[in-house]
């Protein structure tokens, strides 16, 4: 489906500018968390409330997409968010090697057929971007209501050099589910609320995996 292109999205997104100033996140000494596509921005802003030691960097490639997303953390004041208008493909390019703690990969699109699979944000050709912005470590938390994408990511990311950790089909019913701290997207509360399973992992990356 084609995305609607939003009403003055260029004049909006200037009006944030400050809010898109995510190099300034690292003039402080602190950890950094990005998160990979982020919709409308509530998963971010709300984990940026609730971990507010922690700054957070949210990226998407296209404006209309983001707008949205840049106005609701201006809306809401939050000093440790910060967006990003960029290719994941890019990151290597702006971020320096053990800059990112956690990534987040929150219903991805998961390109379904054959011949794209190398666009989705778990292909090898991606992790080998992530393993030169993450820290030794690191983790990348992956929630997908697709269980074909999940079964690609576990296998991907064991291929990769990463420890597949904490892996379920049904985060929810899962024995180390804490609603508490659970902080649910946009697409999360909606599946929640038809009752789909949501698979979930968290795969950690070590520098001296083989």
């Amino acid at each position: 489906m084609r995305m609607r292109k939003k009403k003055n999205s260029e004049k909006r997104i200037q009006a944030c500018a400050a809010f898109l100033d995510w190099e300034a996140m690292f003039a402080k000494d602190r950890t950094v968390h990005l998160e990979i596509g982020c919709g409308k921005g509530d998963f971010i802003c709300a984990k940026a409330k609730k971990f507010s030691e922690i700054n957070f960097i949210a990226v998407e490639k296209i404006t209309d997409v983001i707008v949205t997303a840049v106005e609701k953390a201006k809306g809401e004041n939050l000093p440790n968010v910060r967006y990003f208008i960029a290719d994941a493909k890019n990151l290597a390019d702006f971020f320096k090697f053990g800059t990112i703690s956690t990534i987040y990969l929150n219903f991805s699109d998961p390109w379904h057929k054959r011949y794209q699979h190398d666009k989705r944000l778990t292909s090898g050709k991606f992790l080998e971007v992530y393993k030169k912005i993450l820290k030794p470590e690191a983790q990348i938390i992956l929630k997908t209501d697709n269980k074909d994408f999940f079964d690609f990511s576990v296998k991907s990311f064991s291929g990769n050099g990463f420890a597949v950790q904490n892996k379920t089909y049904d985060l929810y019913n899962s024995e180390f589910f804490n609603p508490d701290e659970n902080i649910q997207t946009e697409y999360e509360k909606n599946f929640a609320a038809q009752n789909i399973p949501i698979c979930y992992l968290e795969a950690v990356w070590s520098i001296f995996s083989k």
